[in-house]
């Protein structure tokens, strides 16, 4: 039974999905909340927010922080992450370094007994041609999109690895398989950041520079899902209190086309100039929606819409951009 003194690890908290889940954690009243990374988070700053810096691929580092700090539970949610470029030219990083953060979580969550385990896996873990939405029994059932592959060996190597431990030590690890996130504390590195702050960032650079004329990557034709990262965290904490051992598709069930996602963005930046697709750049896969029932009848739903997700992020990078 979770206890607001419960000691909660959260790793990867500074990043987009770690900083959410921090937050809504922290607004919930929970006192002992410890996170690895290597700076704080201004709007996490709190006694009961504890920051570590530790490099989590390091086996020995990561045994003896969780020999100190003995958490309760545990959210992995640090990874490396980046956008279809990224992963198509650094494959290495995205399977190397996932794996070995994972494996030493995952281990440790066994060793040192911790009482429920959430591993975040990505829905870019389902093969490329898969039937949708996309349910849970799809994972490992046709080949993958290769702009991505890397990325989506590692997760599933988690998600099996959690699986093994729950069949023979009765851990009670669990998976979350979210849909694409945005939000606070999201990358806007073009070379590694995912389509959303890329496309903010491109389009409010291009109004702001008075460009007649904006090139945005791939055809435009693409269909994705997007979930706020609020939504993502309020999840995570409806699987602490209420799921044990299984896995679960996490998002909104709602799809938008990367062209007519530009186009909003574009109308809420309030950029008039024309955008044209480079379709020298891949699309990567074209339809990936997630059949989220499984988690809809135990009672969890997501809360924020597209629009004003999006309203509240561009603002948000907008403000930081003349901090």
């Amino acid at each position: 039974m979770l206890e607001k003194h419960h000691k909660i690890l959260v790793t990867g908290g500074t990043g987009l999905a770690g900083s959410a889940i921090l937050k809504i954690l922290h607004q919930q009243g929970f006192e002992n909340l410890i996170t690895t990374h290597f700076k704080t988070n201004p709007f996490l700053n709190s006694e009961c927010i504890h920051f570590h810096q530790i490099d989590l691929r390091n086996q020995a580092q990561v045994n003896d922080f969780f020999s100190q700090n003995k958490p309760d539970f545990v959210i992995h949610a640090a990874a490396k992450v980046g956008g279809i470029v990224a992963n198509r030219d650094h494959p290495v990083d995205f399977l190397y370094d996932n794996l070995n953060m994972q494996n030493n979580i995952i281990q440790n969550a066994y060793k040192h007994k911790v009482n429920k385990l959430i591993f975040l896996a990505s829905s870019c873990f389902y093969p490329k041609d898969a039937k949708q939405p996309i349910q849970e029994t799809a994972l490992l059932s046709g080949p993958l999109e290769p702009t991505n592959q890397a990325y989506a060996l590692a997760k599933i190597s988690g998600l099996k690895l959690c699986e093994s431990y729950n069949k023979q030590h009765n851990t009670n690890f669990i998976t979350l398989i979210p849909c694409n996130l945005y939000g606070p504390y999201d990358n806007y590195d073009l070379q590694n950041s995912h389509v959303i702050p890329a496309l903010i960032k491109k389009i409010f650079t291009a109004k702001h520079e008075n460009q007649k004329s904006l090139k945005l990557w791939g055809s435009g034709k693409p269909l994705r899902e997007f979930m706020h990262s609020s939504d993502l965290a309020r999840a995570c904490l409806f699987a602490l209190n209420n799921i044990n051992t299984d896995v679960f598709n996490i998002g909104t069930g709602q799809e938008i086309s990367i062209q007519n996602l530009a186009n909003l963005i574009k109308n809420e930046v309030g950029y008039s100039g024309q955008i044209e697709w480079d379709k020298n750049y891949p699309d990567g896969t074209f339809r990936k929606c997630l059949d989220t029932s499984k988690i809809l009848s135990l009672g969890w739903k997501p809360k924020l819409s597209l629009k004003e997700g999006l309203k509240r992020t561009i603002q948000e990078y907008i403000t930081q951009q003349f901090a």
